[in-house]
């Protein structure tokens, strides 16, 4: 292939005045890797890449996901000179409040940003994740006659990507599992932020990646057809490996003063940006962009939307011979949840005692049934998060339309994937570890909430009552640090009936991730109160769970596995006291206020608590006149129960506890 090399110079120039201004008028910034990788840039977005600004979610793109987030002017000068819905003016507010041109690319506020990315590695798990996605899609709906998902993912990212062990975990992934469909492009400019790369980095990184089971290409980044043609040469391998490029590149290309060093890196080229335009042939206007170079990609654009179009025809076609699968994809797509899911969830019986993660197993079986794009993955420990779609077949590199995946003991990688499962749109994702590996996928955790992801969590051993294990196994602190999360759910249900409505609330919430923290203990089942009153209780994040037979005096809230403590010292304390179920502050905090006085009257004041954690987060429900029955430190080796009992979880200490009031 050959590229009208003058005119896609010329663009590439005028990206980095782009970048350049912008940078020097927000007074904030990176101009290293958008100057570095400008030529790069010119092919991708006036060549290679296949997408349609006028419709950035179309299913048939190719997805170009900025790893390296904080040259995020790199990706908003492309979207414009694409035709992408971000006018010029949105390039001269870049960092101001309320703008399209956000710090770091974020998911939703951008037209042609495919993932929020920023923290260091995570657009490389995004990647694994959007290009697993992809394959799954394409086994579950393509035919020989249509292939209607046939796309590339393509990851730009640099060495503080790389060294992060977050894209070493996802890239081993995709190695192993052979997403040929990913092309990684490293921007391999030999610098990091504080230094040369060279101070703390000396690994082969392209044997490294080849260990890791990829392809790997050597190229110069600023040769725009030797990086078309390695661009083209990873798009055509569908050898079972995903592809890298390794683009040697000048950082901060264009300022003489500082292009090739770390200083290149954030805004220290800022001062010499004035002469560096100039060199670059830039007129004093500022946000300059010649006709001739709007002109090559209005152009541009016609072609990709007569490929988009040639692509229409061929999903129409698609969709009139193969209208029940037309009909799941676009119930996928608009994230549907059937209105029935509990009836389809068997009650348990009334004398079961079971561990909350055994009952999550079999409320995820009919669940399953009834949402087929549900994947569902665990970190090397689905016999003990038990979350295993039976009979639905494992996700393989010979089998991709397997809904369970083994993602190894890589919880980080895991959590990142699951991102780029639901950045993708077609599927649900879901995974597994134990609680405490939640301060492993914290970064990505927290990602997911403010993309508004819904992801599903399903995090078990959820508290000292682990036991043997030790307080390296038990989460004391880990459900309250989960907590002040914005827009995640954390639910912690307290029998199996809570658990099947946890399940139906997470699955049903489609705005955001939602985290179920069941127990390895089994917990009694509580008959008493009926089963729709505790799976819709569950969605509402608090109800009563007991409610007083006099004048109401005392509440006691609980939730998770210590919800059998207060309902036990209730009996104790008299007709004057409430219970309340507390699964989930996040979605109580969320009803109506009359429902929330309801449950919790400002009248009574007396109240207790009861957790296996940390007490800090229950006092907005107890206030500073109430009680805590919580831990102070953490856990300890013994058997679960009578760990429980030497911190004290226990009905006698709810009981002095109210008592003391």
């Amino acid at each position: 292939m050959s590229l009208n090399l003058e005119i896609l110079s010329r663009a590439a120039d005028q990206a980095r005045g782009l970048c350049m201004d912008a940078v020097q008028a927000s007074k904030s910034g990176h101009l290293g890797l958008p100057l570095g990788c400008a030529e790069m840039g010119a092919v991708l977005y006036g060549y290679a890449l296949k997408h349609n600004p006028d419709e950035p979610r179309w299913i048939g793109r190719d997805y170009f996901i900025l790893s390296a987030g904080h040259g995020s002017m790199f990706l908003y000068a492309w979207l414009n000179l694409s035709g992408y819905d971000l006018p010029m003016d949105e390039i001269k507010r870049f960092r101001q409040l309320h703008s399209k041109t956000p710090g770091h690319p974020e998911f939703f506020e951008t037209p042609g940003v495919e993932c929020t990315t920023g923290p260091l590695g995570q657009g490389v798990g995004n990647a694994v994740g959007v290009a697993m996605a992809a394959k799954m899609a394409a086994a579950r709906f393509n035919t020989d006659e249509h292939k209607i998902f046939d796309q590339h993912v393509v990851c730009l990212a640099g060495d503080g990507c790389l060294q992060e062990g977050v894209s070493a975990e996802a890239s081993a992934f995709a190695g192993h599992f052979g997403l040929d469909n990913l092309i990684l492009i490293y921007d391999n400019n030999a610098v990091t932020l504080d230094a040369m790369a060279k101070v703390t980095q000396s690994e082969d990184t392209g044997k490294r990646f080849e260990a890791y089971g990829f392809d790997v290409q050597k190229i110069d980044g600023q040769d725009m057809q030797a990086f078309l043609d390695a661009f083209d040469t990873a798009k055509k391998r569908d050898n079972g490996k995903p592809q890298m490029i390794m683009a040697q590149t000048l950082i901060g290309k264009g300022i003489p003063e500082v292009q090739g060093t770390n200083k290149a890196h954030g805004e220290a080229g800022v001062k010499y940006v004035d002469a560096a335009r100039k060199g670059l042939g830039l007129p004093d206007e500022h946000y300059f962009v010649s006709q001739d170079v709007r002109d090559y990609f209005a152009e541009h654009k016609k072609k990709l939307v007569a490929e988009y179009d040639r692509w229409g025809k061929s999903y129409q076609e698609w969709r009139s011979k193969n209208p029940e699968q037309a009909r799941q994809l676009d119930e996928a797509i608009e994230k549907k949840v059937p209105a029935d899911l509990s009836d389809r969830i068997p009650a348990f019986p009334a004398d079961a005692k079971i561990a909350t993660r055994k009952a999550g197993s079999e409320v995820l079986q009919p669940l399953a049934k009834a949402m087929p794009f549900l994947v569902s993955g665990s970190a090397d420990l689905h016999g003990s998060t038990l979350n295993y779609i039976e009979g639905a077949g494992d996700f393989t590199r010979d089998n991709n339309s397997g809904r369970n995946i083994h993602f190894g003991i890589r919880e980080h990688g895991m959590c990142a994937i699951m991102n780029g499962i639901g950045y993708h749109g077609v599927f649900r994702a879901s995974g597994a570890t134990f609680l405490v590996f939640a301060d492993y996928c914290r970064p990505s955790i927290r990602l997911a909430a403010l993309s508004k992801l819904p992801n599903i969590y399903i995090f078990t051993h959820d508290s000292i009552g682990v036991g043997e294990d030790g307080p390296t196994h038990e989460p004391v602190e880990t459900v309250s640090g989960l907590r002040v999360i914005p827009q995640l759910d954390v639910i912690r249900p307290a029998d199996p009936e809570e658990t099947a409505g946890a399940f139906i609330a997470a699955t049903q919430r489609t705005d955001g991730p939602t985290l179920l923290a069941l127990t390895r203990q089994a917990v009694p089942m509580f008959s008493e109160i009926d089963v729709k009153t505790r799976r819709e209780g569950v969605a509402l994040g608090g109800y009563i769970a007991k409610r007083e037979s006099g004048k109401l005096d005392l509440i006691l809230l609980s939730c998770g596995s210590e919800l059998q403590h207060a309902m036990n010292a209730a009996k104790e304390l008299g007709a004057g006291t409430r219970v309340v179920s507390m699964p989930c502050f996040e979605r109580f905090e969320r009803q109506p206020a009359g429902y929330r006085e309801e449950v919790l009257p400002a009248s009574c004041r007396r109240r207790v608590a009861i957790e296996a954690g940390v007490p800090h987060l229950w006092y907005q429900y107890v206030g500073l006149d109430g009680k805590v029955v919580a831990l102070h430190r953490f856990g300890m080796s013994g058997p679960g129960d009578q760990v429980m009992k030497e911190f004290g979880m226990d009905a006698a200490h709810v009981v002095e506890a109210a008592k003391s009031l």
